[in-house]
């Protein structure tokens, strides 16, 4: 494929966001192209193999490489551009933004696009960003490269493992490991409560009688050329540990579950602002960034816990970006307020009234566990959506979405998220 110099949309990232974005921007006229880093687009899919994807996108559940297989189709029968193993050195903008690349077939070489979205995805945190003393011996691994070294290379990493944190992946990563013939230990989470979805609780710990051991930690990896033994302490209320309450547990394998962070560097380096709760670009309604031209969306935005709700924020950036190439527009913003001890987040972050045109989706999650409560919404003195929630947790985000009347929020400053117990 010949790259050409010039695109209405250039898109970083070809994961399920990215894919989504493209197929909109395609779909609404927008000359497009997908850069990816990796020689095979599907992000993060490519390796999971577990099932569960799609289950609100297509109404039935499939596996990680089944779900991307159905966009990767529809992108190859419409012939949308894509160039992969390319990375992107620099981003500048000099009226439109001008894009330097690098890849094995073109060397250096530069692009310009009127609309850049950020599909670019997140990483895991290690274990130097999580502070655990001891040496740096062979044996410990992120679960994202578990995964990959069990799913993709067909190598088992450890024989005996513990798993630090409760996320998703490291719930998963425990039952595949114990499916493959290792012995896990167990799953030691420093919080009160587990980060994972209810069902991978029971699905990948329970029902393999793999325990899961809160308000722990590990404090300590003994070992020199190869992890032979992790010490692990109880912690406070203030996740501290906790003196006395040491343990010395012998295994081969540490498995780091402790989090996920928005990959950003691209969005610092253009000075756009960063939301400190979700480490991902603060957005407007249309999913575009604090920099005109510029929009995020899915894990690179904030993390969710559905590819769907990736995909979807993928196809809703792809459309405003589409958009924004014929109708460069000035916005006005009003803020979207919230009680920073019910809410750990909400995206978008501000509406730009000027460009309300269809429904606006909210996501967002509660700071902590609650029950029977209500989230309202209030605009000035209007309460504009009212909802009851049985249960919010904030391993499990939870999305709203409304119509917003253009004169009712007309000559307001902001809208409120209220969250009421009882």
């Amino acid at each position: 494929m010949k790259v050409k110099t010039y695109y209405d949309v250039v898109i970083i990232g070809a994961g399920p966001a990215g894919m989504a974005a493209g197929i909109s921007c395609y779909d609404n006229k927008a000359s497009t192209l997908i850069v990816e880093r990796e020689e095979r687009i599907g992000g993060i899919l490519k390796q999971c193999i577990h099932d569960g994807f799609g289950v609100i996108e297509f109404k039935e559940k499939l596996t990680g490489p089944e779900y991307s297989e159905r966009y990767i189709k529809i992108i190859k029968d419409k012939n949308i551009p894509i160039i992969t193993k390319t990375f992107v050195l620099n981003v500048e903008k000099k009226g439109n933004f001008k894009l330097t690349l690098i890849n094995p077939k073109e060397g250096i070489f530069n692009i310009e696009t009127k609309a850049l979205i950020l599909a670019n995805g997140c990483r895991e945190r290690t274990q130097k960003q999580i502070f655990i003393h001891g040496s740096r011996p062979s044996g410990i691994f992120t679960a994202g490269t578990a995964q990959y070294f069990v799913n993709i290379l067909g190598y088992l990493p450890c024989k005996r493992c513990v798993i630090l944190g409760s996320g998703d992946i490291g719930l998963i990563m425990a039952r595949r490991l114990t499916l493959e013939g290792a012995n896990v230990i167990g799953v030691y989470e420093a919080k009160k409560h587990p980060s994972g979805l209810i069902r991978n609780i029971s699905q990948c710990l329970n029902d393999y009688e793999i325990p899961i051991i809160l308000s722990h930690t590990i404090t300590k990896i003994i070992g020199d050329d190869r992890v032979k033994a992790v010490e692990i302490s109880e912690v406070n209320e203030d996740m501290e540990p906790i003196l006395g309450t040491e343990k010395i547990i012998e295994c081969d394998g540490v498995i780091l579950s402790v989090g996920l962070i928005p990959e950003n560097e691209i969005a610092e380096s253009l000075n756009i602002d960063i939301d400190k709760r979700t480490k991902g670009p603060i957005i407007d309604q249309n999913f575009m960034t604090s920099e005109n031209g510029i929009f995020s969306c899915g894990n690179a935005l904030h993390v969710n816990d559905l590819v769907d709700y990736v995909s979807e924020s993928g196809r809703y950036a792809g459309l405003s970006a589409a958009r924004y190439i014929n109708d460069n527009y000035e916005r006005k913003f009003i803020s979207v307020e919230k009680s920073l001890k019910d809410f750990a987040y909400i995206v978008p972050q501000y509406i730009d009234i000027k460009s309300i045109k269809d429904k606006v989706i909210f996501y967002f999650r509660s700071m902590d566990i609650k029950e029977n409560v209500k989230i309202y919404i209030k605009c000035g003195e209007n309460i504009i959506f009212h909802k009851k929630y049985r249960y919010l947790r904030p391993p499990e985000m939870e999305r709203i979405e409304i119509n917003l009347d253009k004169e009712l929020i007309k000559g307001e400053k902001s809208i409120e998220f209220i969250m009421m117990e009882g």
